[in-house]
């Protein structure tokens, strides 16, 4: 097994295009709030004006943001104001839109929508104060204050150490293949690091196929832990886990021994099962939302093990018939 990214279909986030994705989803939906009679166009004359505005003043920051300059704290300023001055008329017309939909009685109709502005008004809010504290006041933002994509919030930040992506956004995928190339597993992690998910996973693959049918399992450097590696050795009798950093003799021995390299050799063929996923439409997800995140990569393991199967019968046919022609 090995886990890779499964990447959402989002926007590489700076804290400039998250602020701009906020105002002008908020402006969005103070539009729809218009048209839809639950607010007056009053005071919303020049929303168009405001989209621009906040778009123009979004680059010219981003842009300020990039380079050491003397008016970089101007142009930010001037971008947060705006900000502040949109999400301040956003907070007066809240109050209306409760008010008139509780006299038209529309609660319900409306919910969703109400529901969907509060949420980027709040975003807005958030941004608007991030943005001040990391590029103004010169702060290091905490792991766990970022938004790395405010229509996908589930969206991690990862880095696999590779040379072409050093950074990749989505969800880490914990697939396992048997020797026949087929997916016997798979998981969407959720910020956890591959260290934790031995443990689980042999758990969930002895209760389905039961003790004694399992004969060697293989993980890369990534899922050591030695408490790991001896519990698994009580359940299956060869555990490869390649030990990190320096090893002592037992373990190099064990690491030299003719099992240990045959069986490591052929761990490869997982990354030839998660290249086979990617070309199934697993290496960016377009679905939204990580209910569907998590349907659309078990959708794509069913249709490449279909694949896999498909190539056996075509194999199993094409055997048949070269017997046949043979004995013909």
């Amino acid at each position: 097994m090995d886990t890779y990214v499964l990447e959402a279909n989002v926007h590489f986030p700076t804290d400039m295009s998250l602020l701009w994705d906020a105002g002008r989803k908020s402006l969005d939906m103070i539009e729809d709030a218009i048209e839809e009679g639950i607010l007056d166009r009053k005071g919303w004359r020049k929303v168009k004006y405001w989209r621009r505005e906040l778009k123009t003043l979004m680059r010219i920051s981003a842009k300020a943001s990039s380079v050491v300059g003397k008016n970089k704290e101007d142009r930010v300023r001037s971008f947060l104001e705006l900000s502040r001055n949109v999400s301040g008329k956003i907070d007066a017309s809240l109050l209306a839109i409760y008010g008139r939909v509780l006299t038209m009685n529309l609660v319900e109709m409306h919910a969703k929508k109400i529901e969907t502005l509060e949420y980027f008004h709040e975003m807005l809010n958030k941004q608007i104060d991030l943005v001040e504290r990391r590029v103004l006041r010169d702060e290091t933002i905490p792991a766990e204050e970022k938004i790395h994509s405010l229509f996908e919030p589930h969206t991690e930040w990862l880095c696999k150490g590779k040379s072409n992506k050093r950074v990749e956004l989505g969800h880490k995928i914990l697939v396992t293949s048997d020797p026949w190339g087929f997916i016997v597993d798979h998981v969407v992690v959720e910020k956890q690091a591959d260290v934790s998910l031995a443990i689980p996973l042999a758990d969930r693959l002895l209760s389905r196929y039961g003790e004694g049918v399992i004969k060697s399992i293989s993980f890369d450097k990534g899922f050591y832990k030695k408490a790991n590696k001896e519990l698994l050795g009580l359940y299956i009798p060869v555990v490869i886990m390649p030990k990190k950093g320096k090893k002592n003799k037992a373990e190099q021995e064990e690491e030299s021994s003719k099992t240990f390299k045959k069986l490591r050799h052929k761990h490869s063929a997982v990354e030839s099962d998660i290249n086979r996923l990617e070309h199934h439409g697993l290496d960016r997800c377009p679905d939204k939302g990580l209910n569907a995140f998590k349907r659309y990569c078990a959708l794509g393991v069913l249709a490449a093990n279909l694949h896999k199967l498909g190539n056996v019968l075509q194999e199993k046919a094409r055997e048949q018939c070269e017997k046949t022609r043979k004995a013909a």
